[in-house]
C-alpha cells in the first residue's frame, strides 16, 4: 500500500531525493519506523507577547517558549493504524533543551478532504489540512492550511488570528550526509511566533504491531476530520 505521502505527492513523489523517498515511502504493513536524531542548530521564539501562547502549547505538547542554540534532538516517524483503522504517521519531536520538551503530530491521508491532516498535540485537539509538494532540493515542503478544533460535540473552524501557518521543510544534504530540516511558525498579526532549524541521522527500526511505543501513541484520538 503507497504511503500517504506516496498517496498525495502522486507520480511528484518521484522527484524527491532518494533519501526522502526512503524516509516517506513507508506504511503500517512494513512494519518499519525511522527514529531520527541530531541537533538543532537554533529554536526561536516570537516577541515577548507571543510567549503566553506558547506555554499555553505545552498543555498539549505543540510548541514551547524555550529557545537556545545547539540543542539535541530525536524525531519519531511511526507508521500504524489508529484506532479508526486510518494509516498513520506520528512525528514526534523531543527537545533536549532547559526543560524537555515535545511537539507531537499525527498524520493521517483523508479520502473526503483529498489531503493529508495532521492532528496537533497529545489530545488531538487540533486537525490541520497541509499542503505537500517537492521543492527545487528534491526536499519534502509541508504548508499548513485551515484549522480545525475538535473537543466532546464542540468544533468549530479554528482562527488563524490565534494560531499560526506553519511550513516544515525536510531535505537531505549529500555534503554533509545528512538530513536537514526547517520549521517557521507565523501570524498575521504577530508575526513570528516560534521555529527550528537543524540536521539529523536516521536509523530504521524493524518492528512489529506491537512496538509502537506507548509514548508515541496520542492520549486521545479524534476520528473527525
Amino acid at each position: 500500500m503507497p504511503s500517504i505521502y506516496q498517496q498525495v505527492l502522486g507520480s511528484d513523489f518521484e522527484r524527491l531525493h532518494p533519501k526522502i523517498q526512503e524516509r516517506f515511502s513507508f506504511g503500517s504493513e512494513d512494519r518499519i519506523a525511522s527514529i531520527g536524531s541530531g541537533i538543532m542548530d537554533e529554536i526561536w521564539g516570537g516577541r515577548f507577547y507571543t510567549i503566553p501562547f506558547l506555554y499555553i502549547g505545552t498543555w498539549r505538547r505543540i510548541m514551547f517558549p524555550e529557545s537556545g542554540t545547539n540543542i539535541p534532538f530525536t524525531i519519531e516517524n511511526y507508521a500504524y493504524l489508529d484506532s479508526f483503522g486510518r494509516e498513520t504517521v506520528s512525528w514526534v519531536r523531543t527537545f533536549e533543551s532547559r526543560k524537555r520538551r515535545r511537539f507531537d503530530a499525527y498524520m493521517i491521508y483523508s479520502e473526503s478532504r483529498g489531503r493529508i491532516v495532521d492532528y496537533l498535540g497529545s489530545h488531538q485537539h487540533l486537525a490541520v489540512d497541509l499542503d505537500v509538494s517537492v521543492d527545487d532540493r528534491g526536499g519534502i515542503r509541508i504548508r499548513s492550511g485551515a484549522q480545525r478544533f475538535y473537543e466532546g460535540w464542540l468544533a468549530f473552524s479554528f482562527p488563524l488570528f490565534f494560531s499560526g501557518v506553519a511550513e516544515v521543510c525536510e531535505w537531505y544534504d549529500d555534503e554533509a550526509k545528512k538530513f536537514r530540516i526547517q520549521v517557521e511558525v507565523t501570524n498575521r498579526t504577530w508575526g513570528r511566533l516560534f521555529g527550528y532549524r537543524g540536521s539529523f541521522d536516521v536509523a530504521f527500526k524493524q518492528m512489529n504491531e506491537l512496538d509502537v511505543p506507548d509514548h508515541i501513541r496520542p492520549l486521545r484520538e479524534e476520528r473527525r476530520e
